[in-house]
């Protein structure tokens, strides 16, 4: 039983005066008599590993090792794994909430802490703590069996708890899991689609349902529960890349346009990401959605001078000459890839019969480049 007034509690936040604050009001509230701090996640599982600690108040956004990284490593740890953690954040978008309820954390904390609101999560938190449920008993049960090896048993316990509450998403998913590990598939799948279908925002069970119906070669339904994924979570975005990579060299590419559509539409500015996706489907020829993607960047990146070179590709390969030069003209402007973007200006003003103008810029590159192939034999075409 862990006492209140004598308990070890852990603050991990990167603001000093936040640690501060929490302290002071653990004080005035009589709770705790042994506190540590940490900066961020990693100094709090060196912490942990090294002090005993009954409870840890974590912040969401903080370097190194963030809130949801530090819990997910508690989770992941046999010694630490049990003990409470509450987590704070200033933030209030979903994907916080999803994430911090998917690892299992006791309490969700939203800044500005209040002495009321902290006093109260505590105390829920250590009651759950002295005394678990039956079905948290049997959820444990359950993990120690595995362990050993008796998936069996584990089932049988597992299986339990679900009956305990069965509106429970994750029990009945980690029931599915066992069914996998012990060779059920089908038990597994129906397992998966009743947590699903138990609760709409559960995000890693429809992951999982993807991955299962990926290894089925069921890409309709592996692409259908990824792009619920997606409108739940950012947690999978790189999956979700790198599914529809995957289905561009399968020649799967209308299912590969639906999970990118459907990754785009939730990204906010974030270069990186779309210019992958941009390149992945320049690579394989998917120029339809390359162009509706191009448009879309040059408008939210309009100074970003690195696309000019592949809207010019874009449109060359989809047969409109006019704007690849309008592209490469540019991209020549900006010094851009500049021998690449001159000798495409080159063969493209030769294509429209101005042979002056192309013969300049065969010119420019061979002052750059003299021996350059390409130039070489596009002006003996001349």
């Amino acid at each position: 039983m862990i006492d209140l007034e004598n308990m070890a509690i852990l603050i991990v936040d990167d603001m000093k005066s936040m640690r501060s604050i929490i302290k002071k009001t653990l004080r005035n509230l009589n709770i705790g008599r042994f506190i540590y701090f940490a900066e961020n996640g990693l100094e709090g599982m060196r912490c942990l590993n090294d002090k005993k600690v009954d409870l840890a108040i974590v912040d969401w956004k903080m370097p190194v090792m963030n809130g949801a990284q530090m819990l997910d490593a508690i989770r992941n740890d046999k010694q630490l794994r049990d003990m409470p953690v509450l987590m704070v954040t200033a933030e209030s978008e979903r994907d916080i909430v999803y994430e911090v309820a998917e690892i299992e954390v006791d309490g969700y904390l939203l800044k500005p802490l209040t002495p009321a609101m902290l006093e109260e999560k505590i105390l829920q938190a250590m009651h759950r703590a002295n005394h678990p449920d039956e079905a948290t008993l049997f959820v444990r049960k359950a993990r120690a069996l595995e362990e050993a090896g008796r998936l069996d048993m584990a089932i049988r316990c597992q299986q339990r708890a679900v009956e305990l509450k069965p509106n429970a998403s994750r029990l009945k998913r980690n029931l599915g899991i066992l069914y996998g590990k012990s060779g059920k598939m089908t038990t597994m799948e129906k397992c998966y689609l009743e947590a699903a279908a138990i609760n709409l925002q559960d995000a890693v069970t429809r992951h999982l349902l993807s991955k299962f119906y990926w290894q089925k070669k069921e890409w309709n339904l592996s692409v259908k529960y990824e792009c619920e994924v997606l409108s739940l979570t950012n947690r999978f975005n790189d999956y979700a890349v790198k599914e529809g990579k995957q289905l561009l060299a399968l020649k799967q590419n209308d299912l590969a346009v639906v999970l990118f559509a459907k990754l785009i539409g939730k990204l906010e500015k974030n270069l990186p990401v779309k210019e992958e996706i941009l390149d992945l489907c320049m690579e394989h020829e998917e120029y339809a959605f390359a162009e509706k993607l191009l448009v879309r960047l040059l408008r939210e990146f309009p100074s970003n001078h690195g696309l000019f070179y592949k809207a010019g590709l874009i449109y060359e390969a989809i047969g409109d000459n006019d704007q690849a030069l309008e592209y490469f003209l540019a991209s020549d402007k900006n010094m851009i890839h500049p021998i690449k973007s001159k000798l495409k200006v080159a063969r493209l003003y030769y294509l429209k019969n101005k042979v002056i103008q192309a013969d300049d810029f065969l010119t420019a590159v061979l002052r750059i480049e003299p021996d350059n192939e390409e130039a070489l034999e596009l002006r003996r075409s001349f």
